[in-house]
This record gives structure tokens, sequence and C-alpha cells, in this order.
């Protein structure tokens, strides 16, 4: 199977200036070629650093490609980096100079002589063209053994290198995964941390097994990317399948869903297919719970009424919560919780109600009741089931996993019903 890794070259990357947009998008093209990922290096404008990136990289990848680097100031170092990695000299191409010169006089400018330096590329190694700018970019076979890794330098610009990519690029890297096929399965599952998975799942994440079991995480949802290589298509279907299928068996119910999909979606989609509606009532999340529901196109099937109580007034006046529960456990509490969750279900009319109530941060927690501790409740007339939770981390991932972890009690609810 081809493996490639990506170098994404430029201290405005470290330095969290610039967001890396352009090894998310090499990495989703190069797995629709069935050429999957299997490493990204982020290293500053340093010469010696590039040399060492490479060198890990061209030891685990077939391709490699880099990104960024290749400007005319003193620290774009990409093309020197290049060929001292190659262990040869720059070489001004007269053809590069002309076409960088044009770029300026169709503009009605002189070409700053810096910008000369964008016409060497290192010997033995081929220009990419640029139309979009004055960077071209360079392609090499690696070393002298019977296969050797290829490696491509891009510009940074995500617009230039995504053109010179598509148009240069991908057609020649399509040839150079030889027929291979690869599928890729994504399972979401969420109610268990990223070590607990792996923990159930032992040598299925072992690195080097085919199909390749990847795992990423964000607010509590872990997906797990299945990636089965063959020499067909049929072939590698079945393979991403029946690991799905093993997945599935071990995790049971911590999956809820398959590709891109949400646990709003999954949530919505039940609700709409038994007929059911719901009400939410939100203190702490301030209508993050029903922003993620009505993100959802055709929510109004089943979303009916969404109350923000974030003072205790509110959760008096608006939902009827007693006053004295709040007086005697606090608006943070079990009593508070189950009690805005049932009188948002009578008020609405509706099968289910979901109230969160909690300390978002970062101020107004105690040893008692430390920022994070969120009380979720969930009302039907199955009863009443209300959580506590402990969350860590910033106020809006705390608002956030709080409300995907009330849209997960209800689905499981959903479930059982």
């Amino acid at each position: 199977m081809r493996k490639a890794s990506i170098v994404s070259i430029g201290n405005e990357l470290l330095s969290g200036q610039t967001t890396d947009t352009n090894a998310t998008y090499l990495s989703d093209r190069l797995l629709s070629i069935s050429i999957p990922v299997v490493s990204v290096y982020t290293i500053g404008d340093d010469k010696d650093a590039i040399i060492r990136a490479f060198n890990l990289a061209c030891s685990e990848a077939d391709v490699v490609i880099a990104t960024g680097g290749l400007g005319p100031t003193d620290d774009d170092l990409t093309r020197q980096a290049f060929a001292e990695f190659l262990g040869v000299e720059l070489q001004l191409q007269d053809e590069l100079l002309q076409k960088i010169r044009e770029f300026f006089a169709c503009r009605d400018l002189q070409m700053p002589d810096k910008n000369k330096i964008q016409a060497y590329i290192p010997a033995g190694a081929e220009a990419i063209a640029n139309n979009l700018g004055t960077a071209p970019g360079i392609m090499v076979r690696v070393g002298a053994v019977r296969e050797p890794p290829l490696l491509i330098a891009l510009p940074g610009v995500p617009s230039e290198m995504k053109q010179m990519f598509e148009e240069s690029v991908l057609a020649r890297l399509q040839r150079f995964a030889g027929g291979q096929a690869v599928a890729v399965r994504k399972l979401k599952c969420f109610g268990a941390g990223e070590s607990a998975i792996a923990e159930m799942l032992g040598d299925m994440m072992q690195r080097g097994r085919n199909p390749l079991i990847n795992c990423t995480v964000g607010y509590g949802v872990v997906t797990l990317h299945i990636i089965a290589a063959a020499k067909d298509n049929e072939k590698a279907r079945q393979m991403a399948e029946n690991d799905e299928k093993s997945l599935r068996n071990i995790l049971g119910k911590l999956v809820y869903g398959t590709g891109e999909q949400t646990l709003a979606e999954v949530v919505g989609e039940k609700l709409a297919r038994t007929n059911k509606t719901l009400a939410v009532a939100e203190s702490c999340t301030g209508g993050t719970l029903a922003k993620l529901l009505t993100d959802i196109p055709g929510a109004s099937r089943y979303f009916m009424y969404g109350w923000v109580v974030y003072s205790n007034r509110a959760k008096v006046s608006e939902l009827g919560v007693p006053a004295d529960f709040i007086d005697k456990y606090g608006a943070v509490s079990e009593q508070v919780a189950r009690a805005m969750a049932e009188e948002a279900r009578r008020k609405a009319g509706t099968d289910f109600a979901i109230a969160i109530t909690g300390i978002a941060g970062p101020a107004g927690g105690s040893e008692l009741k430390p920022v994070g501790l969120v009380y979720v409740s969930v009302d039907s007339n199955s009863g009443c089931e209300t959580k506590r939770y402990n969350f860590s981390h910033d106020r809006d991932f705390i608002r956030l996993r709080a409300a995907q972890t009330a849209l997960n009690m209800l689905r499981l609810q959903l479930d059982i019903d």
C-alpha cells in the first residue's frame, strides 16, 4: 500500500498565527486516490529541521509532500533544504526566471531581485508550474533504490498549492498508486474516552495492521477511522466492512453513528422516526443544546420549545422551579435539574425534555461545586433520569461537552424505547 507523509513548513504555523489547512486538504485528496497519510510534520523555517523532517517522512512513506518555504525572502528555506537533502546544487532555470519576470510585467511591476531565487531548482528535479504566483513547485524521486520515495514541494499559499496539486500532481500520484484500492469507514462514538476505547479494541489498533484503525477526538466524540487497502475495491470494501462489524460488536452502544453524523443528527432522526417531540431548558449552556438540535434541517418536526433560564429568577418565573429548591440545594443541583426538565416537558406538552444546569466557569466554582460541575436531566413518560458530570477544560469546552452529553443521554433512552 502506498503511503504519504506531509511536511508543513513555516514559523507562522508554529506560532499559531496561521492554521494549517493545507495538511487537511492534502490528506483528504490523497485518501481519495487510495494513498493514506501516515504522518504530518509541522516545521519552522529552519533548514536543518526541514532536512530532518524529510528524512523522517521518507523513512515511513512512499510520497512526501512539503508545503511552504518557497517564497523569495531569507526565511524561505525549503528549496535550499531540498537540495541539501538530495546532495545536489541549486541550478538556475532560465525558463522559470523568464516566467517570473513576465508575472510582474503583466502587472506593470518590476521584478525585485530577491524573486530570482525562485527560479533555482535542485539539480535533477522537475519544476511544477505555478499559474497563480511566482513560486514553482519541485518534484523528484529520492535515492537510487528500486522504488524510491517521491518528494514534492508546493507553495504554502492555499490557493496556489491547491491549483498546482490538482493540475500537475494529482494525476501523477494516481498512476504512482498503481491501482491500489483503499476503503474508508468512520464510526462515531460517545460515552467513553479515547484510552478506554483503545483498551477495549486491543490489538485491532496496532500500527501496521491492515485495515488500519486510527482515532481522533473532539468534545467527547471519538471517531474511529477504518482504512483498508487491497488490490481491488470490492476486497477493500469487504475488509473495512468486516472490521466495522467487529468494532460494533466490541463497543456496543458507544457507537452512535457513521461518517460525519453528529449526535444531534442521530437523535433527530430517532425522534422523527418515532414521532416523538422534545423541549429543552438550559442554564449554563446558554442555548448551545437548542442550536445543535436546530442546526439540523427539518428539526421543527420534533423540536418544540427551548428555554434559556440563566438566572435563578428565570428558572422560577419561566419554568416554575420551586424557589425553595434553589435556596436549599442551589441552582446547580440534581433537584433543580430534575425540576427544570419536568416543568419544561409539562409546559411544552412534549414526549421528552432535557434540562442542563452547571458551572461553566472560569469563575463561580467552589470546593463543593467546582467549575465544570454539570447536572443533566432527561424527563419522559418513563420517568426522569438525572446525572452528575464533572467536565474539565475551558468555558466553551464545558458548555459544548455538556450539550453533547445531554444528547447522548436522550439517544440511549430512545434506543430503549
